[in-house]
């Protein structure tokens, strides 16, 4: 697979080298082509460095892994307005989180949602936006002997599945977010655990029992979580 990486720090490094490793074709671009270059070199002989419009026309998916104030003016520098990502899938990381664990104030949109009006025709998929760039480099990334589930967002279900073997490919499990109007859910998700662990020292994964307790215990007549 061809992937265009928007961004050159360091989610699109953890990223970009787990899709090297598993043979992808990359080119990496961002503000400052000397550290674009930089990051290409250090990803292998299946990389390249390009501008934001070149990785945006580069191949079937691009993924955008900009800090969340950077994120329209690196789609306009990619000719996203003008149609360079239509068609295409788009893969949206960016955490809108503020000082205070908070979502950035916005006009009622998720990021994601955003980011598809910016960019006509993408096919948007909101996904690896929960973990810290240094859980997407492990090889694979499993903890208690299972593999890191990721959840995706999006409306095109094609678009859904090439992230889905993204994912795949660096030892993960794609879960199913539902679609775009959700990403928001995965948005705010992500300021609530970061605000856990970063904030309070607190393990977000204990606050979640096993999928066999999600609607109670194993043969309780309850049928939804939170009924009583």
């Amino acid at each position: 697979m061809r992937i265009g990486i928007l961004g050159a720090g360091r989610m699109a490094e953890a990223l970009g080298a787990q899709w090297a490793r598993a043979g992808h074709r990359l080119m990496v671009s961002g503000r400052d082509r000397t550290r674009a270059a930089a990051l290409a070199a250090r990803l292998g002989a299946g990389a390249e460095a390009g501008t934001f419009g070149e990785a945006a026309r580069f191949g079937e998916v691009a993924l955008l892994a900009i800090r969340a104030e950077g994120v329209f003016a690196a789609l306009a520098a990619a000719g996203a307005g003008e149609g360079a990502l239509a068609g295409r899938v788009l893969v949206d990381c960016v955490n809108p989180v503020v000082e205070g664990f908070v979502l950035a104030e916005g006009d009622g949109r998720s990021m994601a949602e955003r980011v598809a009006a910016a960019a006509p025709g993408a096919r948007v998929v909101k996904g690896f936006n929960l973990c810290h760039e240094d859980v997407w480099r492990m090889t694979p990334p499993v903890f208690d002997g299972v593999p890191l589930g990721v959840p995706l967002a999006g409306d095109d279900p094609a678009a859904v599945a090439a992230v889905g073997r993204l994912v795949r490919d660096m030892g993960g499990v794609p879960q199913n977010g539902g679609g775009l109007a959700r990403a928001g859910l995965l948005e705010a998700t992500a300021a609530l655990v970061i605000g856990l662990w970063v904030g309070a020292g607190e393990d977000a994964r204990a606050m979640l029992p096993p999928l066999a307790y999600a609607a109670g215990p194993p043969g309780d007549a309850q049928s939804e979580p939170g009924s009583r």
